[in-house]
């Protein structure tokens, strides 16, 4: 962050490509004074305002969606009659140790509820639209909304009766949360410069790292209230999580702001040197604009989104959670917690629901590392801005760890991959978020490209709740595999990506894609297009403007 005057931001907002003679963009509210507005104090006021309520609510959404792993572990499965051999067999009798001797078993309805939650919104079925909507509406309207409704959806996700009501709940669960994670980003994207936005983002991020590392231990102490109102623990999880959902959702009614152009809680002043310092940062759109088709279709036509598709992919499948309410770079903790209990059975199967406490301490610090790395590279990749190199450097970091996790066999060793693998994957998510959002200007294009590079990776959920299976424990050389794929992918798509956006920055530099302005006389640009003015052209082309310059 700098600490510029406001004045400066005045010279900011008009400043555009130097080899472009022309009149420039006109000053948005010129007739207001922002003499007064300290910047710093300025962006501490929004952060403050933005930042802790939308990362409570990311944390939440967390809580829910992971909370059918604990209430697997407190009989879930054996009281909705879903089936599996693990479901049905008491302790230590001789159905329980014939159903471990089986590895092949798998609980196969209770994959089809996690995978359901998956698939509900992939495609950009439900988070384009939402992202949409959100631009439309008033995203205090809208994000609360949704927030309010998933909460009812968890809440009644405590009251079913069997495996049918369960994998309705879980869609309709996955429909109204589909549009947060999306939504926020690209919300948080209106109110920062490009080279402001990583670091929000990370923190934004990091709310699921902190639900990992508690998440458990919630359910456990929730546990305790088995048989209160007849209900088993495991609906008090859902019960309990979704009011608490809902009741955030309410105040988020009052405590979420709109878009910078009418956010209430600063001053028109204030407002103004944020649309002012946002334009100057070639967010030309800032000001506000109308939705149109073109922006859509544009945004699903731009080569820039399917690429970030296969960077983003590249570390959300790793992250997206497994059926023991680990994530898919925790699975081999499930052999781990075999050194820290005599009771290596129960510990090498936490889906069967024994000593989860002592499992789940095992994984806080690993989240705790995952959060404070995550936070460290979105701040350097600000401030550096060279957000590709970073994908680069920390996807090969990743990807050592889970080459050490397929080939080690040595417990010690692989809890440090844990660790890399972690390092690898976590920083990776919002960092390519913000690589994206920084290469994308026009509100409604950057809303749809948002989403669909987020739907996409999503849909690797369905991946990774499949392939961590029972018979390869405790080592998962198939989950591991895989990840290990889907992390090439990524290095080969963020080396793609880099690539093109430094080609394309240096046909600009050379001229290559200047527009005809005005009366200009021909200069062989005819097929970048005519305007009458640059605003028009910055209007019009948005990031493919010759003045814009992609972030690599």
């Amino acid at each position: 962050m700098t600490g510029s005057t406001s004045s400066d931001l005045e010279k900011d907002s008009i400043r555009v490509n130097e080899t472009v003679n022309v009149t420039t963009t006109p000053l948005y509210n010129e007739h207001i004074d922002v003499s007064g507005v300290d910047e710093r104090k300025l962006l501490r006021k929004i952060d403050i305002a933005l930042i802790p309520w939308l990362s409570l609510l990311y944390l939440l959404s967390f809580l829910d969606r992971t909370s059918i792993g604990n209430a697997k572990l407190y009989n879930l499965e054996k009281d909705l009659n879903i089936t599996g051999k693990f479901s049905s067999c008491s302790l230590y009798t001789e159905e329980f140790f014939e159903a471990i001797t089986d590895l092949t078993t798998l609980d196969t309805q209770y994959l089809l509820a996690l995978t359901i939650f998956f698939f509900r919104h992939d495609y950009a079925i439900f988070e384009v639209p939402s992202n949409v909507f959100l631009k439309r509406l008033r995203p205090s309207l809208w994000l609360s909304g949704l927030m309010f409704c998933w909460g009812i959806m968890m809440t009644v996700q405590g009251l079913v009766h069997n495996f049918g009501g369960l994998m309705g709940m879980r869609w309709m669960l996955g429909m109204f949360e589909a549009g947060l994670f999306p939504g926020v980003n690209y919300y948080l994207s209106c109110w920062y410069k490009r080279s402001e936005f990583g670091i929000r983002a990370a923190i934004f991020f990091s709310a699921a790292t902190v639900s990992g590392a508690f998440g458990g231990l919630l359910a456990a102490a929730i546990s305790n209230m088995d048989g209160i109102g007849g209900k088993p623990a495991w609906a008090w999880i859902f019960i309990l999580e979704g009011l608490a959902t809902v009741i955030a959702g309410a105040l988020s009614f009052f405590i979420i702001q709109d878009f910078p152009d009418t956010a209430k809680f600063l001053t028109e002043a204030e407002r103004t040197v944020v649309v002012r310092r946002l334009q100057g940062d070639n967010q030309f759109s800032a000001a506000g604009e109308k939705l149109r088709m073109k922006y859509i279709i544009k945004s699903m036509l731009d080569w820039k989104t399917w690429i970030g598709m296969m960077v983003y992919v590249g570390a959300d499948m790793p992250l997206v959670y497994t059926p023991s309410h680990s994530s898919s770079l925790l699975s081999s903790i499930r052999y781990f917690r075999f050194l820290f209990s005599p009771f290596s059975i129960a510990h090498l199967y936490p889906q069967l629901g024994f000593k989860a406490t002592p499992a789940n301490l095992l994984t806080v610090p690993v989240y705790a590392f995952a959060c404070l790395i995550t936070c460290i590279v979105g701040f350097l990749a600000d401030r550096w801005g060279r957000r590709g190199y970073f994908n680069l450097i920390f996807l090969c970091l990743g990807a050592a760890g889970y080459i050490i996790l397929i080939a080690s066999r040595n417990p010690a060793l692989s809890y440090f991959a844990v660790y890399l693998a972690t390092c690898g994957i976590y920083p990776v998510i919002p960092n390519s978020i913000a690589w994206v959002s920084n290469n994308v200007e026009g509100s409604y294009k950057r809303s749809v490209t948002l989403a669909m590079v987020i739907s996409f990776g999503n849909i690797n959920g369905a991946v990774s709740s499949n392939v961590y299976r029972a018979k390869d424990q405790p080592w998962y050389p198939l989950g591991h595999g895989l990840v290990l794929m889907y992390i090439g992918l990524g290095l080969i798509a963020s080396t793609t990506f880099l690539v093109l956006l430094k080609r394309e920055n240096a046909k600009r530099d050379r001229g290559e894609r200047n527009e005809i302005i005005g009366d200009e006389k021909s200069s062989g640009h005819e097929v970048n297009g005519r305007y009458d003015t640059v605003a028009d052209a910055k209007r019009e082309k948005g990031d493919e403007w010759s003045g814009y310059r992609y972030t690599i």
